[in-house]
């Protein structure tokens, strides 16, 4: 029986479609995984992505496309209706078929060690993930937006779970990302 987990990424960016094609092409280059959804909105300027596939592949879509996102959005010159601190705003898993959610927590930090060390983007764990229980709730993590972040991630209690813990060029570029494991969420 194989293991399935959803991924549903959302990028910071909902109007220009050349960035949001380049960022699923990085999903869509990784063998086992399924790009189900696509959904930019231009109020909101984020784009909701839905795949699929089994752990290990669905991990290396969403880091490639986390990394890809940190390229391309300019979260300094961002703005939308909804709130984002980001260019990959939040990365959650969710278990499908075949795996319990302590194991998506795995995969989850996972996923988060290697977006802060290897594309070098500040990651706070949320939901299941969570690594304190303050940080269980988004809302809480992303308090303040983007905007925050620069006063926030050099203290104590905000200091991210995995990679860079100062407000560097790469990081005033790239804002921070939320990976979570969660259960399915319907959004209206």
């Amino acid at each position: 029986m194989k293991k399935l987990i959803e991924c549903v990424p959302n990028f910071s960016e909902g109007n220009d479609m050349n960035i949001i094609k380049q960022i699923t092409n990085e999903i869509e280059s990784v063998e086992g995984v399924r790009l189900i959804d696509v959904d930019p909105g231009k109020a909101t300027n984020r784009t909701v992505v839905t795949m699929v596939g089994t752990p290990d592949e669905v991990c290396e879509a969403a880091f490639r496309a986390v990394k890809k996102a940190a390229e391309l959005i300019d979260m300094s010159k961002h703005s939308g209706a909804h709130p984002r601190f980001g260019a990959t705003d939040v990365c959650p898993l969710v278990p499908v078929a075949n795996i319990s959610m302590e194991e998506t927590v795995e995969y989850a930090h996972k996923l988060a060690k290697r977006i802060g060390e290897e594309a070098g983007v500040p990651v706070y764990c949320y939901e299941s993930a969570a690594r304190t229980p303050e940080r269980k709730n988004l809302a809480v993590c992303r308090a303040g937006e983007y905007e925050a972040v620069k006063d926030r991630i050099g203290t104590e209690q905000w200091k991210p779970d995995f990679g860079p813990a100062e407000f560097t060029p790469a990081v005033a570029k790239s804002g921070v990302t939320a990976v979570g494991a969660r259960n399915f969420l319907i959004a209206y």
